[in-house]
């Protein structure tokens, strides 16, 4: 046992108010020092150590490294006063506890850990819809030509190669006759790139915050679009581009005719005077000149993005924006924005964009989720480029989901491939029978499964501008059975609660045949899914329990099929490249 590897602080990575009556602790471990982990707590005005309470922490992940215990505390009251250590019995059945002053083998008479108050603002609030739906994205220039009276000047036709400077015509008119299709892929809700007036294909240099790009429709088809989503029960959030704007965005253009006499000097970074469109003289994304960056820790800019982020949910009724290179922005934006939009609109959506881990965006005073890039690099390495094997795999999940509250684990923006990167298909060297595996983990797992537009009916590119083709919308050209595949993991979602809301806990990782297993439970159901990374078929025993009833829940058109309930195992063969899911009900003697 290493015993200098235990560790808990009183701050909210360990300690997290779920209710205004409800603690939740994490204990982190070297990983496998203890046999069992025990949380002790009492009233700091009950000195009477008989009525301590005493409650056994659930090992609930586990990386390379370590090991994550959580128990919860619930009181009849408000959550106030409460005082607290560990109890931790290694593998040999010594005991020991652990202090915010010590790690020793005595039992403790100081240095408690000391829990004070739970504000209603400090319990984590997040959407309900969002928890566990599917995400659809649609780059709007590729989707779908609806009207073409707004194409622009040389339009290149559908189909063709995309290039970063060409345009195809895709538009919100045609995403409006396709509402029918988004919805029966089981789509919750709609994430739209920029629609902002900007500069070239892409829209990512706003030069109009108020307006949507001629070349996409008008603001009233926004509206449209969005109240038509309504009707049929999904939702809809926009792409807001505030770190940074085009050089034609007015006020950038104020600076470079009055210079350092623009009112609007302090709304970007210019580092020289005179100032002209080079990124030698202001601040902008990359060395890209053309997108400059706003100084977002202004006053009147963060006034301005609040404005602007308002206006959209109030004229339009938008559910909510993904907030692009939100982890460059300044967090104090995002902290007023939550407290101000949270206020009015309850239930609007915050998705912060970040390519690495997210922690710091997602501490309850800013995002409801983060685009989860670690997820999508953990699928590439074992699936797409077969460099990591399942145990390997399993690490960078545990250790991934450990790094967040479980609440925004249910959330969080689980994506395979996007505008900005290779479509996954591509990076699979084309093989459809690997996407098909990471969609399953995408729709299996904790979180909000995100599917780019096209990825379901087999569209692949390389990364930016390839990964931008148009949609394809004649059947011959979709792959009908990868559309199948993708509408039957969407319908399992739906269909069984413990996928969309349950608990997650490793339930096989073998190095020697790729072989990943996890189960998904809630209440008394548990699911377990089996997916064979592997060109090889595989054998498992797998483990059911006595007084379970056992179904597999089919992925085609076969019945389900109901298994034996006599025995504690159940054997299972896989086929090259397939997933297994198999549906438990314990039966409550």
């Amino acid at each position: 046992m290493i015993r200098t590897v235990v560790l808990h602080k009183n701050t909210l990575d360990y300690v997290y108010v779920k209710a205004r009556n409800k603690l939740v602790l994490k204990l982190e471990t070297a990983k496998g020092s203890f046999q069992e982990c025990r949380l002790i707590y009492w009233a700091r005005t009950e000195s009477d150590t008989r009525k301590r309470k005493s409650r056994k922490m659930e090992l609930q992940y586990r990386d390379n490294m370590l090991d994550y215990y959580y128990a919860e505390m619930e009181f009849s009251k408000t959550a106030r006063y409460t005082k607290y250590f560990f109890e931790l019995i290694d593998q040999e059945g010594k005991r020991f506890y652990y202090t915010e002053y010590d790690f020793t083998e005595e039992y403790p008479a100081d240095g408690y850990f000391e829990y004070l108050y739970a504000n209603p603002g400090d319990v984590l609030h997040i959407p309900e819809w969002a928890r566990g739906q599917v995400f659809y994205q649609i780059f709007p220039e590729r989707f779908r030509n609806g009207d073409s009276s707004n194409d622009p000047a040389g339009c290149a036709g559908w189909g063709e190669k995309p290039t970063r400077e060409n345009y195809m015509g895709g538009d919100l008119r045609g995403i409006l006759q396709k509402l029918d299709y988004i919805q029966s892929l089981g789509t919750d809700c709609i994430y739209l790139n920029p629609v902002f007036k900007g500069d070239f294909n892409h829209k990512y240099a706003t030069t109009d915050y108020y307006r949507i790009d001629e070349s996409f429709g008008t603001n009233e088809d926004l509206k449209e679009l969005a109240d038509e989503c309504h009707a049929r029960g999904m939702k809809i959030i926009l792409d807001g581009v505030f770190n940074h704007c085009g050089t034609s965005f007015e006020p950038f253009l104020d600076v470079m005719e009055h210079q350092e006499n623009s009112k609007y000097k302090d709304w970007f970074h210019i580092t020289s005077f005179p100032a002209g469109i080079t990124h030698r003289d202001y601040e902008c994304v990359g060395a890209y000149k053309w997108m400059p960056k706003l100084c977002t820790s202004n006053q009147e800019v963060c006034r301005f993005i609040l404005q602007v982020m308002e206006y959209w949910i109030s004229y339009a009724g938008i559910d909510g924006w993904r907030l692009d290179v939100a982890d460059e922005v300044d967090p104090y934006v995002w902290r007023t924005a939550r407290v101000y939009l949270k206020e009015k609109y309850p239930d609007i959506l915050l998705v912060g964009e970040t390519w690495s881990f997210g922690r710091k965006m997602l501490s309850g005073d800013q995002m409801d989720s983060v685009m989860n890039y670690v997820f999508r690099d953990a699928m590439l390495d074992f699936i797409a480029y077969k460099k990591i094997d399942s145990v390997e795999l399993d690490e960078r999940l545990n250790h991934m989901m450990a790094g967040y509250y479980e609440e925004y684990n249910h959330a969080m923006y689980n994506l395979l491939d996007s505008h900005d990167t290779a479509r996954f298909l591509f990076s699979c060297g084309e093989d459809k029978n690997k996407l098909k595996l990471a969609a399953a983990f995408q729709f299996l797992m904790p979180g909000a499964p995100a599917v780019y537009y096209g990825d379901e009916i087999g569209l692949t590119g390389d990364n930016d501008p390839d990964c931008r083709r148009t949609m394809p919308w004649e059947e011959e050209e979709q792959d009908q059975e990868l559309l199948s595949w993708y509408r039957r993991l969407s319908e399992i979602r739906h269909q069984e609660p413990a996928i969309r809301q349950g608990s997650y806990k490793t339930i096989l990782a073998e190095k020697e045949n790729n072989v990943y297993g996890f189960e998904r439970s809630l209440d008394n159901i548990h699911i377990k899914i089996l997916i064979n990374n592997s060109e090889k078929p595989a054998e498992i025993n797998l483990s059911t329990g006595n007084g379970a009833i056992q179904k597999e829940i089919p992925l085609g058109e076969q019945n389900y099929r109901n298994f034996s309930e006599n025995g504690d195992s159940l054997p299972i063969k896989l086929e090259p490249y397939s997933v297994k899911i198999i549906k438990f009900e314990e039966v409550k003697l």
